[in-house]
């Protein structure tokens, strides 16, 4: 592709701004008052976030989905056998990033990852469509398959075997991670973007800006 299409692919943003006067001091509050304006906004799939983890210094990204947060964490769910979740078994540290195009924003959010118990996974697993339950059932997740019909052929199997009740499998859970640094990053004109860092300390929170 010819360079300069992608050179010329600029924006000037000027949506916001974020200032120290202007911010939470609790993390947790900041980024719940900003999910609140991205639902208002009704961008699409506001809850997608991209999870990254990292073995032996390969770092691997891929997006998910938020299903729950509070001052303990942000809450996703996944099958344990996937890469994801065997490099999470390897490495807890892992990072989220939220990009809200549409209003010039971005979070992100380092911690450490821990699972959730097998009855708060059972119960978010049995609020899903059933469809998505047989999904997850049906998908050993990463691992190589000779086509899509095999997939589809042990899909049919188990909803004719399970009818309206198919089984959580063994393998499949939630995660929460546990924050120990938040950046929260505005948009603003001649790129100079507002950063701003909380990073958790024996004292509560330590606020400070960055330089784009």
């Amino acid at each position: 592709m010819d360079e300069n299409k992608l050179n010329n692919l600029r924006k000037n943003y000027q949506k916001g701004e974020l200032l120290e006067s202007q911010i939470n001091p609790n993390p947790f509050r900041q980024f719940e008052i900003w999910f609140e304006e991205v639902l208002k906004s009704n961008i699409y799939e506001p809850n997608a976030m991209i999870l990254a983890t990292s073995v032996g210094n390969k770092p691997s990204a891929r997006v998910v989905l938020l299903k729950g947060f509070d001052e303990s964490g942000f809450k996703f769910y996944t099958n344990y056998n996937s890469r994801k979740g065997r490099e999470l078994s390897l490495n807890q540290n892992a990072a989220l990033l939220f990009y809200w195009m549409d209003l010039e924003r971005q979070v992100r959010i380092e911690g450490n990852v821990k699972k959730l118990s097998r009855e708060e996974s059972l119960e978010y697993f049995n609020s899903r469509p059933i469809e998505s339950r047989y999904g997850a059932l049906a998908s050993n997740q990463s691992d190589i398959i000779p086509n899509r019909e095999y997939l589809e052929k042990k899909f049919s199997e188990l909803k004719e075997k399970y009818g309206d009740n198919p089984p959580m499998p063994d393998n499949w859970g939630g995660y929460k991670l546990i924050p120990d640094t938040f950046e929260f990053w505005q948009g603003r004109p001649g790129r100079l973007h507002d950063r701003i860092v909380y990073q958790k300390s024996e004292n509560g929170w330590k606020i400070f800006r960055l330089s784009p």
